[in-house]
């Protein structure tokens, strides 16, 4: 069978570049094999003469007005002698946009101040008003406590008050460690407030993504501010009452204090539990998850103080009670470790969450599933891969993929809104490799226009199906 097959040569000698062989001297196998491995590595002529493409060519890159203005330092009217380039804009919803050479703006900017090192004095001028600008805005933003961290503020610092009153006035170890826990919660208090205030902060060009990560380096600090003064203080406490018990005096005070303190950090808990559960059932998730997956750290922490708060007061009551009828000041000083083993669970379990949380965690692998599946499903997408959803806090979350687009699709999306028989006209009017090299340079050009703007499309999209994508990155293969 293969001494029948008609044989051709890429690189023969016939002026058509074919070499016929008749079926008597047809070749064989191994020579086929090797006349398509000198094909295959044969250099291909060049049509056109290859460029080198230096910085005077970017030069001639287009720039809009707002960054002429904002880069060169130009006014309004510094612009209107310069050449202008109308330029098609990819969106269907968007009109054409006037854009500026590079070169001539730089010119122009020369010529405004007169020499390269004037504008640079006059860039860093601007940056530094800027700065202060910033820095004026950020001071006049509500950095006070807000009113609920006040409100708890007070009521932390009020417990702390009477509690040592109490433990002074008793001598106990349980009320010394409660005084202690009230103090450590009053401390934290103003801290998650000043956390709280910062993480609305605006973006600006020195951290684009926000501060909304405020909270979660707020908690964090008050998880080791509780280890540290509050579990700290309560077990070197309860230890020295073991090793030298002192007798006490009358607890009935003591008793008062710890059922007031009772009556407002349980209502104050069961204000955090009914906050979490309506969020909870906002993203879906239980009450549980919400909390292990720390999606509001102010939230968390006060949830957590609180039920440490209320837990401690019964464990504090139980252990002095048990003192007072047994008359054993043992029992109080293993209140006051109860106290610390408790208050170091409540801080260990903080630093756990928001050290998950500042080491950026992903989403729930359901929501990522989703969102992949949007992409996968979009015609113009052939395939998707390292997929990445970030979550920054605060209902944001960040999303990245690299996308490998149809090139068929996107090419036909253009064409869709083309002139056909127009662009048969051109390419019948193409006769020369200059005007071949035009042609595509100019619908070139306009197809990428579209694969950007096809881009935008699966970035809006994704956006109004998850409100809480903030950042969408999609890296073209």
């Amino acid at each position: 069978m293969l001494g029948r097959v008609q044989y051709y040569s890429t690189f023969g000698n016939d002026k058509d570049g074919l070499s016929k062989s008749s079926s008597n001297d047809a070749p064989s196998a191994e020579k086929i094999l090797s006349a398509a491995g000198k094909a295959a590595f044969s250099p291909v002529r060049a049509v056109l003469k290859k460029r080198d493409y230096g910085a005077k060519y970017t030069q001639n890159n287009f720039i809009t007005a707002v960054r002429a203005m904002n880069e060169f330092c130009l006014k309004p009217s510094d612009l209107e002698q310069l050449r202008r380039i109308r330029r098609r804009s990819p969106h269907d919803d968007t009109e054409a946009f006037t854009v500026f050479l590079r070169s001539d703006v730089e010119a122009k900017a020369i010529d405004v101040w007169g020499s390269q090192e004037a504008l640079t004095r006059e860039r860093n001028l601007r940056k530094e008003m800027e700065k202060e600008y910033q820095e004026n805005i950020f001071r006049n933003q509500q950095l006070g406590f807000p009113c609920d961290s006040s409100h708890f503020l007070f009521r932390n610092g009020l417990n702390f008050f009477f509690k040592l009153l109490a433990w002074v006035y008793t001598g106990s170890a349980s009320m010394f460690s409660e005084a202690i826990h009230s103090l450590a919660d009053t401390c934290n208090q103003g801290l998650l407030a000043l956390g709280i205030s910062q993480s609305v902060r605006n973006p600006d060009p020195g951290h684009p993504y926000g501060f909304s990560n405020m909270r979660y380096i707020a908690s964090l600090i008050s998880g080791v501010g509780i280890f540290m003064m509050g579990a700290g203080l309560s077990w070197y406490h309860g230890i020295m009452g073991l090793l030298h018990p002192q007798p006490m005096e009358s607890l009935l005070w003591a008793y008062c204090i710890l059922a007031g303190s009772l009556v407002s950090e349980g209502a104050t808990l069961l204000v955090a539990v009914n906050e979490i559960k309506k969020s909870a059932r906002q993203h879906g998730i239980s009450f549980y998850e919400y909390v292990m997956q720390s999606r509001d750290p102010s939230t968390n922490v006060v949830l957590l103080e609180d039920a440490a708060a209320v837990l401690g007061v019964i464990m504090a009551a139980g252990c002095m009670g048990l003192t007072s009828l047994t008359g054993n000041p043992y029992y109080d000083s293993l209140g006051s470790l109860g106290v610390g083993t408790l208050l170091g669970t409540v801080s260990a379990f903080l630093i756990y969450t928001n050290t998950e949380a500042l080491l950026g965690r992903s989403i729930q692998a359901e929501r990522v599933q989703k969102l992949t599946e949007f992409l996968e499903n979009d015609p113009a997408v052939r395939a998707i891969h390292d997929v990445k959803a970030t979550d920054l806090g605060l209902s944001k979350v960040r999303f990245k993929a690299e996308v490998d687009f149809d090139g068929r699709v996107v090419t036909r999306s253009y064409l869709e809104k083309q002139d056909i028989d127009q662009i048969l006209t051109e390419i019948q009017q193409v006769k020369t490799p200059e005007e071949l090299e035009n042609f595509m340079l100019k619908h070139g050009e306009n197809i990428i226009d579209t694969l950007g703007a096809e881009v935008d499309r699966l970035e809006k999209g994704l956006k109004q199906r998850n409100p809480e994508l903030r950042h969408v990155d999609l890296e073209i293969l």
